[in-house]
Order: structure tokens, then C-alpha cells, then sequence
């Protein structure tokens, strides 16, 4: 009788022995105990399914069948047991298999050590086997199922800025997906990306994340945006200094308290980043300029007054237009003092007058009188943040 007997003797006992496997198993590796997470039958089924393979190919030859390996390996993945715990279980398996086939030699003098030593060998190359086919299921289900979270939760984050979430429990259930708070207040984020598909924020939901600051990112040809959820004191400070480190362009939303605001805020958070000065980064708040949340409020009306009020100026041949514009515009920026503004111009201060008397003209309204200097900066403001 050779070892071929043995697997055959002991396959006859196999409830038994997946019995004991499962038990050994949950004894000796701690994730394995959790009810919810591996329910107890599940567990024998798979450590039954594992020997009935092992033992069947040590007791008839056939070729070494890693089936019920694989599949334990994407149930595992799947259930979300670490794959090292996934491993050690079946070393356990394997130890305690190997015990039992030893017991099981005892009782037939036919047995040798030499055959138990070819055996040993035999039974811990299968454990390599199987250890190699759990370990390749789990690892590519673990990947199907990231690809798998990471486009729902891009679907989420994609839904919140184009306003399809709109009822109150979804809104609630994806920011639970999405690790956001149930409660506001919440900021937009956008950043401009240096070319399309290319991140200008790399790393920053994770920066966020290590800083307590919840966040929810999409990528657009155009632009980086994200959600940041901000329930807790200092949070915004925090997030702002880490948006600053990054060196890009970027425009942050005033707060709001609801995610179904999500879309306006983007909105806002656009405008922003249209305001940050220059070519270089920096990071521009809406709420910086409460002229600019009024535009943005009401752009219909704001385009409206801006025609009414600069309609003469925006009338004139192009280029006239725009050293008119502006002129105004960093007359406005220098406090009103021609003298700041030719330097910010790179021209005389009479030319500045010369060009602010030409806006008087043409509008009708005199820089002197509050009421008209308030009209011309909301309608110069409306074209810098609105342009036609």
C-alpha cells in the first residue's frame, strides 16, 4: 500500500476533515472568525471542495486541478479578506492535511518512510501550486474590483457636478460612497490642467485625506475638479494651504451646505479660477470678491447692465476698445490713481487721463460720482467674468 491508499482512505472521510480544516483555520487566523465576513459554511464548503482536489490527485494521479484554489482565492477577494490571511489559511489547510495523511500511513504497515518522504515533497509542491493560484485569482479580482469602485465612483462624482443626484437619499448614499459628509459645509474645487487628461493637482485627494479633509476628484479635458467636504473646524484653512503647494491655477466655490448645490458651486469655482491674476498659479476664493458672487448670481442681468452701462465703449473699433477696457481696468486695480495705473500701463499719466475722460464721454458717466464709478465697475467686473 503506498500513499496513493492513504489519500484514498482518507478522501472517504471528507466532511469530516473540511470540518475540522474550517475549525483549525478560524483558530489560528484571526479575519477567518468574523461571521459576517466568511460565514462558517462558507469556509468548510471551500476547505472540503480544496482537499476533495488535493486528495483525489494523490490518490489517482490525475493532473493537479487548482479549480476550487482559484475560486477560493475570488471568493476571498471578494469578501475582502487580506490575501496574506487568504495564504496563511491555507498553509493551515495544507499542515493539517498532511498531519491527517500521516495518521492515516500509521494504520497501513504497507506504508514506508521513504514513501512519506517522496509523499512530503509531493503534498508541499501541490501547497505551492495552490498558494500561486489563490494568490493570481485574488490579485485579479482585487483589480476587477477596483476598476469597478473607482468607475462607480467616478459615475458618483460625475453625477454630483452635473446635478443628476437630486434625491435627498441618493445625495446621502453617495456621499457615503464617496467617504463626503452627510452634512456641509462642502467647497468645489477647479483647477486648470496643463493639457488635457494631465492632472495639475497629482496626489491631492490623498494629501487631503491623510489631513482628516474628505474629497471626491473627476478629471475633464479642461479641468481638474473636486468636492471637499469641510465639517470640521480649521478644515478650509487646511485645504487651502494644501491647494497652494500644488503651484497651479485654481478657483475654490463659496461654501454651501447641500450636495445638490454641487453644480452652481462648480459654476462659481470656474468663475474663480477665471479671476486668478496672470499666467502663473495661485489659488482665487469666489468669496474674495462678493461683487464677483452677485455677477455670477444673476449673469443674465450682469450682461445686461454691462451693455447698458459700457455699450458706447464696446462699440468702438477694437483696438480702441480695448486700450479703453483696460485702462479703466487697472485704473480700478491702482485705487483710482491715474499715476499707478500708467506705470502698471507702461505709459504717461496723461494718457491715462486722456483714455478715462474718453470713457466719461462715451457712457455719460463721470468717475467722480459714486453711483456711476459703482456702475462702471460692476459692468467692467461683468466682462472680465462673463466675457460675450
Amino acid at each position: 500500500m503506498g500513499l496513493s491508499e492513504v489519500a484514498a482512505a482518507l478522501r472517504v472521510r471528507l466532511p469530516g476533515l473540511g470540518e475540522i480544516m474550517a475549525r483549525r483555520i478560524r483558530a489560528d487566523v484571526e479575519s477567518y472568525t468574523d461571521e459576517t465576513l466568511i460565514p462558517y459554511a462558507s469556509l468548510r464548503d471551500s476547505c472540503t471542495a480544496n482537499a476533495d482536489m488535493v486528495l483525489g490527485h494523490l490518490a489517482f494521479g490525475t493532473e493537479a486541478d487548482v479549480r476550487s484554489a482559484h475560486e477560493t482565492g475570488h471568493l476571498r477577494a471578494e469578501q475582502g479578506v487580506p490575501l496574506p490571511d487568504t495564504l496563511h489559511a491555507f498553509r493551515v489547510g495544507f499542515e493539517y492535511l498532511w498531519s491527517a495523511m500521516i495518521d492515516e500511513a500509521r494504520l497501513h504497515p504497507g506504508v514506508t518512510d521513504t514513501q512519506l518522504v517522496a509523499g512530503s515533497s509531493q503534498v508541499w509542491a501541490l501547497s505551492g501550486r495552490y498558494a500561486e493560484a489563490v494568490a493570481a485569482s485574488y490579485r485579479e479580482t482585487s483589480a476587477d474590483l477596483a476598476l469597478r469602485r473607482e468607475a462607480r465612483r467616478s459615475a458618483l462624482v460625475e453625477a454630483l457636478f452635473t446635478g443628476a443626484l437630486a434625491d435627498r437619499t441618493t445625495l446621502w448614499e453617495a456621499a457615503g460612497q464617496l467617504g463626503l459628509s452627510e452634512r456641509g459645509p462642502y467647497a468645489v474645487v477647479a483647477a486648470a490642467v496643463p493639457d488635457p487628461g494631465q492632472e495639475s493637482l497629482p496626489g491631492i485627494e490623498g494629501a487631503l485625506r491623510e489631513a482628516h479633509v474628505p474629497s471626491a476628484w473627476r478629471l475633464l479635458p479642461d479641468a481638474q475638479i473636486g468636492v471637499l467636504s469641510l465639517g470640521h473646524s480649521g478644515t478650509e484653512a487646511v485645504g487651502l494651504r494644501l491647494l497652494r503647494r500644488h503651484g497651479a491655477r485654481v478657483g475654490v466655490s463659496p461654501l454651501f451646505d447641500s450636495l445638490r448645490d454641487t453644480p452652481q458651486a462648480l459654476r462659481f469655482a470656474r468663475l474663480a479660477l477665471n479671476r486668478v491674476p496672470g499666467d502663473g498659479p495661485g489659488v482665487a476664493r469666489f468669496d474674495d470678491s462678493p461683487l464677483a458672487m452677485l455677477v455670477a448670481a444673476a449673469p443674465a442681468e450682469a450682461r445686461r447692465l454691462a451693455e447698458v452701462v459700457l455699450g458706447p465703449v464696446l462699440a468702438v473699433p477694437v483696438a480702441e476698445r480695448a486700450r479703453l477696457l483696460e485702462t479703466l481696468g487697472q485704473w480700478f486695480t491702482a485705487g483710482g490713481v491715474a499715476a499707478e495705473a500708467a506705470k502698471r500701463l507702461y505709459v504717461h499719466p496723461n494718457t491715462v487721463r486722456y483714455r478715462l475722460r474718453r470713457v466719461e464721454e462715451l457712457t455719460g458717466r463721470s468717475l467722480s460720482d459714486p453711483v456711476a464709478l459703482a456702475d462702471l465697475g460692476t459692468a467692467l467686473h461683468t466682462l472680465r467674468l462673463l466675457p460675450r
